[in-house]
């Protein structure tokens, strides 16, 4: 367990000069800040972007969708998801996708146990934080018609079943697959946006639209209350990003800055794209493109300079604005919140712009081919790999986990009824504001 949890650490940071077995405060501070911050993005921030873009009679079900899924996603985390991410298997062959089970309910996990230079169990922690915004992430495309049973249900397997060995294969240490292959990943562009990205498509396809789609306006219920959210993202991705160096580093120093500069050319982007093409630039529009920009930044955040950040950051902002306004039209899917249109398709781009705009540079990168042999094509051709591996097992995992909570809850699709009532009333007997 331990050796599994420094080989991540180890891959990629000779500059952190720190000692295995012996605990640093400053980098068991920064991680524990970390991990709070990305605990901050959860419940506080995703859960207000979303809710305010949703129909108010389904704001507060929203609200308990992203923080349903956070809480049921960190149990699940620490009774098998940990030890299935970062735990080690008995078969080499399983080893490939999957830890073992021998860290459920993190047993063999001593709290004076560390990862590098801070506590294990802070490490557990930070990483159930990954765990529980990827799930959350897919919420968004399906608001409005699910039921939060099925939901519920949805959350639990996925979490084990999906979640855990694409951590696996991507941070899982010297025997996992995509590790092994040289797939570089800083903080989550395929483990977590595309992979949250790509499991809301599925959900929306498989749940349906709502009633009424592309014929009844469906207003947000406060754009206030989306800007709120994706300024505290922004604050809690320096953790997301910054505490995926390890400790209180250069490397975290580095990825502070891409990760500001990604989100501000992202916002940029994103508001100029409006203004010349609608004449309005919308506030909704701009925290739209921030949260683009932080999404494509993310897998890249600690590989690259300040030039690739603001590349990486302007076009992810535009491929999330494209699929926005104009993929979801063309094809007719209904992805509620655009967590397939910003998070997946920026993701996709971030996780292959990695390979094209990261520094050639020993001291930054994981083992891999462009740190080994500066071949920067194979880098690019194992990123395109890494894209499709996690891509068709989102694709997979997901459908199969859905018909299974659908059979267990007795259908995942909300009755008619209740839609039109809305969420708010039939599920949770509350509203957002009584008046």
């Amino acid at each position: 367990m331990k050796f599994k949890a420094l080989s991540l650490l180890t891959a990629f940071l000779p500059i952190a000069a720190f000692a295995e077995d012996k605990l640093n405060s400053g980098d068991t501070a920064w991680m524990m800040i970390s991990a709070a911050l990305v605990f901050l993005m959860t419940p506080a921030g995703l859960a207000l972007f979303y809710s305010g873009m949703t129909r108010s009679k389904n704001t507060l079900n929203t609200f308990a969708m992203v923080a349903g899924a956070f809480i049921l996603a960190m149990v699940l985390w620490i009774f098998a998801g940990y030890s299935i991410a970062f735990g080690t298997a008995s078969d080499p062959m399983m080893q490939n996708v999957a830890g073992g089970l021998g860290n459920m309910m993190l047993e063999g996990i001593k709290w004076t146990d560390l990862s590098g230079s801070y506590p294990t169990y802070v490490f557990v922690i930070f990483q159930g934080t990954f765990a529980a915004i990827t799930v959350a992430i897919a919420s968004g495309s399906v608001i409005g018609r699910m039921k939060f049973s099925s939901w519920l249900v949805f959350v639990a397997l996925w979490g084990l079943v999906v979640y855990a060995p694409i951590a696996h294969m991507v941070w899982g240490g010297e025997g996992a697959f995509l590790f092994d292959e040289g797939a570089l990943d800083f903080a989550g562009g395929t483990v977590v946006h595309m992979n949250g990205g790509l499991a809301g498509l599925v959900l929306a396809l498989l749940v349906g639209k709502r009633t009424g789609y592309l014929k009844t306006p469906m207003k947000p219920y406060s754009v206030l209350l989306s800007a709120v959210g994706a300024a505290l993202l922004w604050f809690g991705w320096y953790g997301f990003n910054g505490g995926s160096a390890f400790g209180a580093n250069a490397v975290a120093g580095l990825a502070v800055l891409t990760t500001t500069v990604a989100a501000a050319v992202g916002g940029v982007t994103w508001m100029l794209l409006e203004w010349v093409i609608f004449k309005k630039p919308t506030l909704l529009g701009i925290a739209s493109g921030i949260v683009a920009g932080l999404v494509a930044v993310t897998p890249a955040a600690g590989f690259i300079g300040a030039g690739g950040a603001f590349i990486i950051g302007s076009f992810g902002s535009i491929i999330g604005f494209f699929g926005v306004v104009w993929l979801k039209k063309k094809f007719g899917y209904d992805d509620s919140l655009d967590a397939f249109g910003i998070h997946f398709l920026a993701g996709l781009w971030g996780a292959i712009a990695t390979g094209i705009f990261a520094l050639d540079d020993k001291d930054l990168l994981w083992d891999g081919p462009l740190k080994e042999s500066g071949d920067r094509m194979q880098q690019i051709f194992v990123q395109c790999e890494s894209v499709l591996v996690v891509g068709l097992f989102t694709l997979v995992g997901t459908a199969a986990v859905y018909f299974i909570a659908s059979a267990v809850t007795g259908g995942a699709r909300i009755n008619l009824q209740a839609e039109e009532i809305g969420l708010d009333e039939s599920i949770h007997g509350e509203k957002a504001m009584n008046l």
